[in-house]
């Protein structure tokens, strides 16, 4: 009976074994998509109620006589005069004065190529092969560039994309950044930005490499986008399956990781393109490989294709009447902006110039003058959606930034008058309630280490 016992006793607990749980595999090792993330801090602000001014929202809306109130980083309340200043704000009377969201450049190089304009200081493009998007534009950028203050002091700029420049078909990685002071380009970045991706298609790539062994036409051009993307997609199936399955580790590749990125939906394509039918062209390229491009830059042949790009919902950032400088922008006309907007498409205003970025109002109030020629009344409030709104939304931004509503972070600019005249510049510039440019006051002028003993024009004997 005994024996009998222990027989099943055995082989009760053979059967336990049996049935145990295997071990836990290792989690398989992710890659980090952001190995070098923001340091920003936002800079100290006070409570402070604007009133009397004309409000332009950045979403198309406008209020005469209006009213905002900042607190905490933040747009607390807009309305009218009736909005009341909590006990101990800073109350300022604007009326004659206008007031908006601060200006979005989506498309600049300051930092990666930065005043002085020397060849030691030219790190915009990596000119040694077609296909760099290995390399990251927030690795070049100088935050000591005396752009940026002159773009927030003359421009009003609170936020703006540092792109790599067009001499490659993939560029490298872009950069969104606050406006603000700082010893790091980690200390300048908006954080939860999503990473952008420079593309560029038509004369640069082939003009750069035609004569060194890459492609010397645009078919070229197109074949080794298309090629680079096979090999992205591959990358992308072999990471896939790793992270869902364990295994052998992948090789990394650099260059991959960002078009993984951008697979992914992760990582936005900003891509530099200035005929109709490179950007249908690119359309299609990006439905065959199943991404998403964001927007197109520079852009002088949008108003051909404006249906196509309304029906894709790619933004197109553009020049006021900057174009004929070669044969690719040879078809840009004044009412550019004008038609694309009027068509329902996303219009942007970009610079891709260090003094252009400081007068972006006027560029668009160039744009409104040449839609009204042409018979296309565009409102005040309507076109500064070209240069908040949009920029914002094709970055990735709008949740935080880009209008002027109650919960986003308050990146305002009081003018001195009418932002559409020639004549106007910024009064006082906030960025995340913090008051970093104020005309009236010396100290709220930021000025770079870089400018700081260098002799200015009366100092010189």
């Amino acid at each position: 009976m005994g024996r009998a016992v222990a027989a099943s006793l055995l082989l009760f607990l053979g059967g336990c074994a049996a049935v145990a749980p295997p071990p836990k595999k290792a989690a398989p090792i992710r890659i980090d998509q952001n190995p070098y993330p923001s340091t920003y801090a936002r800079y100290p602000g006070v409570t402070t109620l604007i009133r009397g001014a004309t409000i332009l929202d950045g979403e198309g809306g406008r209020i005469d006589n209006g009213s905002i109130l900042i607190a905490d980083g933040k747009v607390q309340a807009v309305g009218g005069p009736e909005l009341a200043a909590p006990e101990g704000s800073n109350v300022i009377n604007a009326a004659g004065r206008y007031v908006t969201p601060g200006i979005i450049d989506i498309h600049s190089h300051l930092g990666d190529y930065p005043s002085p304009g020397v060849e030691s200081l030219s790190d915009g493009n990596e000119a040694t092969g077609p296909s760099r998007p290995e390399v990251w534009a927030e690795h070049s950028i100088w935050p000591q560039d005396p752009g940026f203050s002159r773009a927030l002091a003359n421009g009003g700029i609170t936020a703006l994309q540092i792109l790599p420049g067009s001499a490659n078909l993939f560029g490298g990685r872009s950069v969104v950044l606050k406006n603000v002071p700082a010893r790091t380009v980690q200390g300048m970045k908006f954080p939860g930005a999503p990473y952008g991706l420079k593309m560029a298609c038509g004369e640069n790539p082939k003009r750069v490499y035609g004569g060194r062994g890459g492609p010397a036409t645009r078919m070229g051009n197109i074949a080794v986008i298309r090629q680079t993307w096979i090999r992205a997609q591959e990358y992308n199936r072999k990471w896939t399956k790793y992270e869902r399955d364990g295994g052998e580790i992948p090789a990394r590749d650099l260059a991959m990781d960002t078009l993984r990125g951008v697979l992914q939906g992760k990582i936005l394509v900003h891509n530099h393109c200035y005929r109709a039918d490179e950007m249908a062209i690119m359309i299609d390229v990006a439905q065959e490989f199943h991404y998403k491009i964001s927007a197109f830059h520079h852009a002088v042949e949008s108003y051909k294709i404006a249906d196509l790009l309304k029906a894709s919902g790619i933004c197109s950032a553009m020049w006021a009447d900057w174009y004929g400088f070669k044969m690719e922008s040879y078809d840009g006309i004044n009412e550019n902006i004008a038609f694309v907007h009027n068509a329902g498409a996303c219009a942007i205003v970009h610079s891709d110039d260090a003094n252009g970025i400081q007068r972006l109002n006027q560029e668009a109030a160039k744009a409104v003058a040449a839609g009204k020629r042409a018979g296309i009344d565009i409102s005040e409030a309507t076109a500064w959606t070209w240069l908040s709104a949009n920029p914002a939304r094709a970055l990735g931004i709008f949740g935080q930034t880009g209008s002027l509503k109650a919960g986003k972070v308050a990146d305002v600019v009081l003018w001195n008058g009418d932002p559409f005249s020639a004549y106007t510049r910024p009064d006082k510039v906030w960025i995340d309630g913090a008051m970093m440019y104020d005309a009236a006051n010396p100290a709220k002028r930021p000025v770079s280490d870089f400018e700081l003993g260098q002799p200015g024009e009366g100092d010189v004997k």
